[in-house]
């Protein structure tokens, strides 16, 4: 589901997804507060058709992680499906669970919903094929001191000697075979090991079996490629087709810069600079940036400084970010002005710029043609508005973070008895304003060598910006 803007806010599954959608918008529907809001939010559907359920769960939670949507508050962790992984460089390889699958030239199989299931298949397959299962680079006797898998496990044991290196090989090459599921006659052979054993009234190895079956199946009859669909691809490279025509670009922008300036009332003068690649936005080449040049409120002066410390020769960025095919000003005319001359001034005249008024969601040029108006249901406009939306936050969130970490530093400054050497003092024992808040009136007392009336009007203060409780709690 996606809102005005293109942005993604919930990543859903069914079986039925008819049924599932309609559902949020049944007359009379009576949905708790989450769910109301979201389904007053929700503006677009996309969908895409996978082959089973469990591709549907790997999709789904790798969606979420991506693009973390609001209304999504499950599996917006870090946390991962298991995934099997051999190296086959390795002089005996061995099976490994693994939640990150990396290109580092390994063999991977998954990964899969179920840990059980691979934890199963991995048992199954070292058990079957007689792959080692210890952890030393290079199996030797000393590490059999203390093994009993030969045993036990029917390992082939190479740290004895027991199996050579090419025959070890083919056995690790018959398991990647069966994982891939090139060797449907094994779990044919499980199958009838079930039954045997359930018609001898064996029932518990016959649910054993039964169990190692059905991972087994799970395991071998699917095998996904975990690369996350760009969603809308096709819709943003056709949102910078649109774009060239409307400003005359010759061909459409791949690399599309945006710039938002922040501050309050001309304190913590910041800028913020997005880039989206083919439309989409690119998180690498974010950047922040705190101006320099000047104090107070000046839009198009902290734009030229931007483009300057952007484009200028001394700038690192040069060699880092991709040359803009297309760059935007968030605001209006002077800021657009100010941009241009400083890209003439620094030879870089030719990159396109436009400005985007804030209200009327116009593009501003100053080449003598009216502004360009996008229409409303256009991609062009999805394109500039979402790259827009992600300049503001990005700004307004670095300006946020330089203005809390201001307000909580300075308290300790305005509290009579606590000179610079105290608040060093105080600072370097408890990390931060935060760490200050956490601690008692003695702690401040003896960390700072004040007296306890200093040190309570210390932890008043502290309590007071960082939003705790006399008792430490937020």
């Amino acid at each position: 589901m996606r809102d005005r803007r293109g942005v993604i806010i919930y990543v859903g599954k069914a079986k039925d997804l008819k049924r599932r959608v309609s559902s949020y918008f049944r007359p009379g529907a009576k949905h708790p507060p989450k769910v109301r809001s979201m389904v007053d939010t929700v503006y677009d559907f996309e969908f895409m058709t996978v082959k089973n359920e469990a591709e549907s769960l790997l999709t789904e939670a790798s969606l979420i992680k991506k693009h973390k949507p609001h209304f999504n508050i499950l599996m917006r962790d870090d946390k991962r499906y298991l995934a099997l992984r051999a190296d086959p460089s390795a002089e005996w390889p061995r099976f490994t669970c693994v939640r990150i699958v990396r290109d580092d030239g390994a063999r991977h199989f998954g990964p899969f919903p179920s840990s059980p299931v691979v934890r199963a298949a991995k048992d199954f397959v070292e058990k079957r094929y007689g792959i080692r299962e210890c952890e030393d680079i290079l199996p030797c006797a000393e590490t059999h001191a203390h093994c009993h898998a030969d045993v036990i496990r029917r390992c082939s044991a190479p740290c004895l000697g027991k199996i050579s290196q090419a025959e070890y090989r083919a056995r690790f090459d018959e398991a990647c075979a069966f994982l891939d599921g090139k060797r449907p006659n094994v779990l044919a052979e499980v199958e009838a090991e079930m039954r045997v054993a359930a018609a001898k009234g064996d029932f518990e190895k016959a649910a054993r079996l039964r169990d190692t079956v059905f991972a087994l199946k799970e395991m071998t009859k699917a095998h996904f490629v975990r690369k996350t669909p760009e969603m809308r691809e096709a819709d943003a490279w056709r949102g910078c087709e649109e774009l060239a025509a409307a400003i005359g670009l010759e061909e459409p922008p791949h690399i599309i810069e945006c710039v938002d300036i922040s501050n309050l009332f001309g304190t913590h003068n910041v800028a913020s600079l997005v880039v989206a690649r083919d439309g989409l936005p690119d998180g690498r080449y974010y950047r922040h940036f705190k101006i320099r040049s000047f104090e107070g409120a000046d839009d198009p002066r902290a734009m030229a400084e931007v483009v300057r410390r952007r484009y200028g020769p001394d700038s690192t960025l040069l060699k880092t970010s991709p040359r803009a095919d297309l760059y935007i000003c968030d605001g209006g005319i002077t800021q657009l002005r100010a941009a241009r001359a400083l890209f003439a001034e620094l030879g870089v005249g030719d990159i396109p710029t436009v400005g985007l008024a804030k209200q009327q969601e116009l593009l501003v040029l100053d080449d003598g043609r009216p502004d360009v108006y996008l229409p409303r249901d256009s991609q062009a406009l999805m394109v500039i508005t979402r790259l827009r939306d992600e300049a503001h936050r990005f700004a307004i969130t670095f300006h946020r973070n330089l203005r809390e970490k201001t307000i909580r530093e300075s308290v300790l400054d305005e509290i009579p008895g606590i000179g610079e050497a105290k608040k060093v003092k105080l600072l370097k024992t408890f990390k931060s304003v935060y760490g200050i808040a956490r601690a008692t009136e003695v702690e401040i007392a003896r960390a700072a060598g004040v007296n306890p009336t200093v040190a309570a009007a210390v932890r008043k203060a502290v309590l007071a910006v960082t939003h705790k409780s006399p008792d430490g709690n937020t």
